[in-house]
């Protein structure tokens, strides 16, 4: 190969995906576009003919890209390129492709299509992944680890309720792609600079004609309405605002993928691996979490990419400006094929994560007797009457001895061995073994598992049950 192909395509981002930003879909589009633009006009009363239409329709699909890129080399203008492309395909039609409109017509009308398009399929990997993660969560919710702050050993949680950590980051993404779906409109037919000058003129000066155009070209397009105002081009903030729900996402994969990063160097969490699989080509030994740093270096792309919508709708000049085109032909198809990678990867890795009890286990083991001291001294000084200043400054005396045993000498954490043997503190065994449940130090974590998964979870995965698909393809 002697050219450069994109990774997102080669290597990431699935087919259907890819075929949304694809030519075929674009420029399919655009004839789509001016069929729907034709026949409201027709409508209204402009002297179309049924059999232009008709062929125009029999032309959707059969794109003469040789020809389309010739034209452009001629005219140095993509969709006068297309225009003409369109109209040798269809002599009868040809007087009347495009009447009225400018480029942004199919431009940017094909732009907030294929973001529609791609935020559908987004979301049905997400509602996916939603059920994935719930799933985890639900079968790992009384399972007790030990629980981080800063990566320091923290109050243990469960394995579950971390899972809902995570779960409710993608329910909240879930909620923001809805949002944005809801208010995405077509650009309409505003004509050169928003104006609508060139309609008016074409219905003789008829507004309400005018007005009726724009509402049937939405609905011939599968949209409620087109947005209210516009320049030449509708306000690249919406843009942004669909970017900003992929970069939601990427923060959301983002965290997930750090922490199974950091479990597995934990060795309690470890990610697929294929039998076959190697994870070092020279220490063969190794198993590296791959699918997760991958997550992480395709988010980080995608937050950065955030930027350039940001900055795009901020630069743009009075009605229109050219200097966002070459940008949005990158920056929002490649934000589309790289969230569709990344849900790919997450739902991979949380169906086939594999947990290692016996690993946690002995991870709490090791943390519990500094955890166990406060219930151990509110005991002793409940039920033995015991003074709380004196033991709290034993128990003090006592964890710094133990730590120094782990850290300076590479021993067991012998905590409890010396409360035990300290008779201010007057415990049998048996008591100090009734005080170190694990159970006991997770607060309310395998209810709020139960909670959350029973009254907002499931509820929202009852309602979307028809976009829980399967798990994609990963290419590793």
């Amino acid at each position: 190969m002697d050219s450069y192909v994109s990774p997102l395509c080669e290597r990431y981002a699935g087919k259907r995906m890819k075929f949304i930003f694809s030519p075929d879909f674009k420029f399919s589009t655009w004839r789509r576009l001016w069929i729907a633009l034709a026949e409201a006009e027709k409508e209204l009363g402009i002297p179309i003919t049924d059999a232009q239409i008709e062929q125009m329709k029999a032309h959707i699909t059969d794109i003469d890209y040789d020809f389309a890129r010739q034209k452009e080399k001629e005219v140095r203008h993509d969709v006068m390129a297309h225009v003409l492309t369109y109209g040798k395909t269809c002599p009868d039609a040809k007087p009347i492709i495009h009447l009225g409109a400018t480029s942004c017509y199919v431009g940017d009308n094909t732009d907030v299509i294929q973001m529609k398009e791609g935020l559908l399929e987004i979301r049905k990997a997400l509602v996916t992944c939603i059920k994935n993660v719930r799933d985890f969560a639900y079968t790992n919710k009384g399972l007790v680890t030990l629980g981080f702050t800063h990566f320091q050993a923290a109050q243990p949680t469960t394995v579950g309720k971390r899972a809902t950590l995570w779960l409710q980051d993608l329910v909240m993404d879930l909620e923001t792609l809805d949002f944005e779906l809801s208010r995405l409109k077509l650009l309409g037919c505003k004509g050169t600079t928003g104006t609508a000058a060139s309609f008016v003129e074409l219905f003789g000066g008829d507004l309400d004609k005018v007005k009726a155009l724009d509402v049937a070209i939405a609905k011939k397009m599968g949209f409620e309405s087109s947005i209210a105002v516009s320049g030449q081009t509708y306000t690249r903030k919406a843009d942004f605002n669909v970017i900003s729900v992929l970069c939601g996402i990427a923060q959301s994969a983002a965290k997930f993928s750090n922490d199974i990063r950091l479990l597995s160097h934990l060795k309690e969490v470890e990610e697929p691996f294929e039998s076959g699989q190697i994870g070092s080509s020279a220490m063969a030994y190794k198993r590296n979490p791959m699918r997760s740093e991958r997550i992480a270096s395709l988010a980080r792309y995608v937050m950065c990419d955030t930027l350039n919508p940001a900055i795009t709708a901020a630069t743009q000049w009075f009605e229109r400006t050219l200097d966002d085109s070459a940008n949005r032909r990158i920056a929002i198809p490649e934000a589309f094929l790289a969230v569709d990678a990344i849900l790919a990867l997450y739902n991979n890795i949380i169906s086939g994560l594999t947990v290692y009890p016996k690993i946690i286990e002995r991870h709490l083991k090791a943390e519990l007797p500094f955890m166990a001291t406060e219930n151990i001294l509110m005991y002793c000084v409940a039920e033995k009457g015991g003074d709380r200043q004196v033991l709290h400054e034993a128990i003090r005396q006592h964890s710094v001895a133990a730590a120094k045993v782990v850290k300076l000498e590479g021993g067991d954490n012998d905590l409890l061995s010396r409360i035990l043997a300290d008779k201010q503190f007057g415990l049998s065994e048996q008591e100090l073994n009734s005080l170190l449940d694990v159970k006991a130090f997770s607060g309310m974590a395998e209810q709020q598992v139960e909670e959350y998964i029973l009254s907002t979870v499931d509820p929202l995965l009852e309602k979307n049950k028809s976009f829980i698909g399967e798990i994609g393809e990963v290419n590793v």
